[in-house]
């Protein structure tokens, strides 16, 4: 597959993406973010959460509260 066949395949999302100001490369995230809510929902402190989280991606505890912050905020996306 060329690079230009994945884009046009992708192009709308991408472009949905684009328009939201999400960077593509935030997609890392997702996985963390996901862990994040379980636990939180399960109980644990936000900054136990955190410190876990840190250890298990690898990344220090200030960049996953980023990600947090990041991955809870509301986006609008024209579909016109």
């Amino acid at each position: 597959m060329t690079i230009y066949e994945l884009l046009s395949l992708n192009k709308d999302s991408l472009r949905y993406l684009s328009d939201a100001g999400i960077k593509t490369k935030d997609y890392r995230y997702v996985d963390l973010f996901r862990d994040y809510t379980k636990m939180m929902a399960e109980g644990c402190k936000t900054t136990y959460a955190v410190a876990v989280l840190a250890e298990k991606y690898g990344i220090c505890e200030r960049k996953v509260y980023d990600v947090i912050r990041l991955l809870q905020e509301t986006c609008s996306v024209n579909r016109g």
